[in-house]
């Protein structure tokens, strides 16, 4: 038995090579992520290690109010000078620098525009000279306020040279020109550690701009005496100073923001892992049909082997050893492809972060072990159900000319009844609460939906198909086509369903993306009364801001009818991390905003006194009068009473305080955002064009009209829309391989039949439109229902989210979804264009007497 599967297997090269690739294409993806994050991970370690390299004991502030992500201290905190003397005098110390560093420094080019990278870091620092981790490649340091050095990664994407002037705008908003005196590079010769952009001021001007105070610094750099390690230092360092500083080891530093990226990374990984689910769920479809063609063509051989002695156990192992076989061989070239786009993807990654240098190539346990287990396993369990029915075969068949006909649908049919109903029901709890089950409800709903349809489809394809057909059924192999594709409805479903999955996924994510869109940006339009709104590209972690110079300005403007202004900060409620608004002028923001008390005031706010939306109130169980202890970003502790609860609002929603309070507290108190409306009969085009004006000096802000803010707004779901296209392409990329399978091995099947069409007449043409109407009837029966299941899904998921986000009006996403059925024909196309070559190409007589 072993060498008759062998060689069956490897009289089949097509078949085998076919049936392998729908494993590799399975499985590269899940190993390709792995590889991927691995990579990037060990990058990030090896860069942080670098960066910290000569870095014994650091010591920072510690946060009043602990940043977004995480992390107990907070590099904008500033401490007195005289910390250095006393970190100087502790034991153990060999010397102790204080400094100024951290991001905030915006450097402005050459054409008056921000200088971005892909870091988000524009770091701003106190120049110390050169040591063991920075020289000097051309020039000297700052001697003077209006002197800097830039890092030379910065100098070349500015195109600046030594001695050219350079505007920058620091921590506290000003915006200065300095002269470039000197050019810094790291050990090793590299102009930047991963892409950011770094400028070093004098000591009194770094404290000036970058932390708002003389005298002040954010880190000491403490090196440890000969013969104290690192950790010795770091707990005298700690003991000494109490508990308002953290002290870290440069391994500890070099870890922690390392864990930093390997988080984002993760999110990162899920997505891609999202795609080699999709990858496998259409997989499993193709490998089944596989084995199922396979199982009913070699029924005959099958039942042979069973006249002579061959027991059932041994059939069963016979097409499981194929599966087996083919799941190790695809396994081993997915895992390998998968290699190489994991290390393709983070070696251009990583060159987008110019400076840093991508760690050599691993072999990640996870990805060989998630590789040989998912392929061998999808493979194993799509030809389980083939391999029961092959071992079914009984060995008075081999006295046959065909295979035993298919069994009746109703069994298939009521299982697949069955099985939606239930997982209709599973996803319907689910996404109306379940508690801690929610996700795996809606989940486990989604998929079984998806296998339930798959299993009704023998049943729907038969009226669908022969919907679809006559379409296309305007000549004689038009309708050969037509009725061939529904002749054997098991296998035109099970085709046509790996089409559906891979279809109703990506419609189901963009009709969700779309609904929130289109939701977005009628919300938006319904409760914005702003005519212009100006904001800013946030380039690093400091928000683009409004001078109240340039603020003022705006007011003053004769066609602005209303303009209200609002900053954001993060604060502590009660031990409770959240954003706290502030408006410059409440009533202005109650108008602009269309705000309506609830209970009450909220047209003015005093020190001490704030307001939230019915919804915070509700979920925090405030009522009038309620008193909060709230935590500002710069340290101040106050209790705050609750005067004003607004209607739900889905602009103005959440904490509001008092913007004396958030002058004091807020560590960027300028305007964020402005809000106009203009006077009637004003020109709106004309009102943005005069704001511009006034923030010309300021490259980060710019006015945009209530339109075009609607768009920015919707820009990220466009984002996401991008990457579900990606995702379909993925999925009809694996689909287009079962039709191209299932296609070959039915021109295969029916080689005898062909043979007679073409000795009664038929022509190559016709023959070509024939296997191409099968293949574009199956791909596009695949999509009809992929789109039907898709929307479906995706609108059941946007209404259950009305009430969490506030709408849940379901707009379908018409484009795309004609967009995909004309990319189902053109695909239906393609993969009809090698079986009917195949079958164009057939010798006449030789296929008559084919057996």
């Amino acid at each position: 038995m072993l060498k008759a599967t062998l060689k069956s297997l490897l009289a089949r090269k097509l078949r085998l090579t076919l049936s392998t690739l729908a494993v590799v294409l399975s499985v590269m993806f899940v190993s390709g992520s792995l590889v991927l994050t691995d990579t990037l991970g060990r990058t990030f370690d090896n860069l942080f290690a670098n960066i910290y390299t000569y870095t014994d004991v650091q010591v920072s502030a510690k946060a009043a109010v602990r940043p977004q992500g995480g992390g107990g201290s907070d590099p904008s905190t500033p401490f007195p000078a005289s910390t250095v003397d006393r970190v100087a005098a502790m034991p153990g110390v060999a010397k102790a620098t204080g400094g100024v560093f951290l991001n905030g420094a915006t450097p402005i080019g050459k054409n008056g525009k921000v200088v971005v990278n892909q870091t988000g870091q524009q770091f701003g620092g106190s120049w110390h000279g050169e040591d063991d981790l920075v020289h000097l490649y051309q020039g000297r340091g700052p001697s003077a306020d209006n002197e800097i050095v830039i890092n030379n990664g910065l100098a070349v994407t500015a195109k600046i040279k030594l001695g050219d002037s350079m505007d920058v705008i620091t921590r506290d908003q000003h915006r200065a020109t300095y002269t470039v005196v000197g050019l810094m590079r790291y050990a090793g010769g590299r102009d930047s550690m991963a892409g950011e952009s770094e400028v070093f001021f004098t000591t009194a001007k770094a404290q000036e701009s970058m932390l708002g105070a003389a005298g002040q610094f954010n880190a000491i750099d403490v090196k440890a005496a000969a013969g104290v390690s690192d950790e010795q230092l770091r707990d005298t360092v700690k003991a000494g100073l109490g508990d308002q500083f953290v002290v870290q080891t440069g391994k500890e530093l070099s870890e922690r923001s390392s864990k930093g990226i390997k988080d984002i990374l993760r999110y990162f990984n899920y997505v891609l892992l999202g795609f080699g689910a999709v990858a496998l769920l259409v997989g499993v479809f193709l490998i089944l049909n596989t084995f199922s063609i396979i199982v009913a063509q070699r029924t005959q051989e099958l039942a042979l082997l069973r006249a002579m002695g061959a027991a059932r156990g041994q059939i069963l192992r016979s097409v499981l050893l194929e599966a087996v076989i083919i799941g190790v061989i695809g396994s081993l070239f997915g895992f390998l492809v998968g290699l190489g786009l994991g290390a393709g993807g983070a070696r251009l990654f990583v060159g987008l972060a110019d400076g840093a240098q991508v760690a050599s190539l691993g072999f990640p346990i996870s990805a060989i072990v998630a590789s040989f287990v998912i392929g061998i396993g999808v493979t194993i369990v799509a030809a389980l159900m083939p391999a029961l029915k092959a071992a079914r075969v009984a060995p008075i068949a081999a006295m046959r000319e065909s295979a035993t006909p298919d069994r009746p649908l109703t069994r298939l049919t009521v299982s697949g009844a069955i099985i939606t109903a239930l997982s209709a029901g599973a996803l319907i709890w689910g996404l109306t609460g379940a508690g801690g089950g929610t996700l795996a409800l809606v989940f486990g709903g989604v998929l079984g939906v998806l296998i339930g349809v798959a299993l009704l489809t023998p049943i729907i394809s038969r009226p669908l198909v022969a919907a679809l057909g006559a379409a296309v059924s305007w000549s004689v192999p038009g309708k050969l086509g037509r009725r061939n594709s529904s002749r054997n409805p098991r296998r035109t479903a099970i085709t046509a369903g790996a089409v559906m999955v891979g279809i109703a996924i990506v419609t189901a994510i963009s009709t969700i993306f779309t609904s929130l869109s289109t939701a977005l940006g009628d919300t938006i339009d319904k409760d914005l009364a702003a005519d212009v709104v100006v904001l800013g590209m946030q380039t690093n972690e400091i928000p683009p801001v409004l001078t109240d110079e340039q603020l003022q300005r705006i007011e003053r403007l004769p066609d602005a009818r209303t303009v209200a202004a609002f900053t954001l900060d993060m604060v502590d409620v009660d031990g409770e991390q959240q954003y706290a608004a502030s408006y410059l002028d409440p009533a202005a923001a109650g108008t602009v905003l269309k705000l309506k008390a609830d209970e009450g005031r909220i047209d003015r706010l005093d020190a001490g006194e704030f307001m939230v939306d019915r919804r915070t109130a509700d979920a925090r169980k405030l009522k009038l009068g309620s008193t909060v202890e709230m935590t500002f970003a710069k340290g101040q502790r106050k209790t705050m009473t609750l005067v004003g609860i607004t209607a739900p609002s889905n602009v103005g929603a959440g904490l509001v305080v008092d913007y004396a309070d958030a002058k004091a507290g807020f560590a960027f108190p300028q305007a964020w955002q402005a809000f106009i409306s203009v006077r009637d009969g004003a020109s709106v085009a004309a009102v943005k064009d005069a704001v511009n004006t006034v923030v010309k000096d300021n490259p980060q802000v710019q006015a945009y009209t209530k339109d075009e803010y609607i768009s920015n707004n919707q820009q990220g779901f466009d984002f996401a829309l991008v990457i579900v296209q990606v995702l379909l392409f993925v999925a009809l990329a694996i689909s287009v391989l079962g039709v191209i399978n299932t296609l070959l091995l039915s021109v295969i099947e029916r080689t005898r039949e062909l043979g007679l069409l073409r000795a009664v007449g038929l022509r190559r043409g016709q023959t070509w439109q024939m296997v191409t109407t099968e293949s574009i009837v199956i791909t596009v029966f695949g999509t009809v229902l992929g789109l039907a299941v898709g929307a479906a899904l995706g609108a059941a998921i946007v209404t259950a989210l009305k009430d969490v986000l506030g709408f849940g009006a379901v707009t379908l996403p018409w484009g795309l979804m004609v967009v995909y059925c004309i990319a189902s024909i053109v695909v239906g196309g393609i993969a009809g264009l090698i079986p009917s070559i195949r079958a164009v190409r057939l010798n006449v007589l030789g296929a008559i007497a084919y057996e």
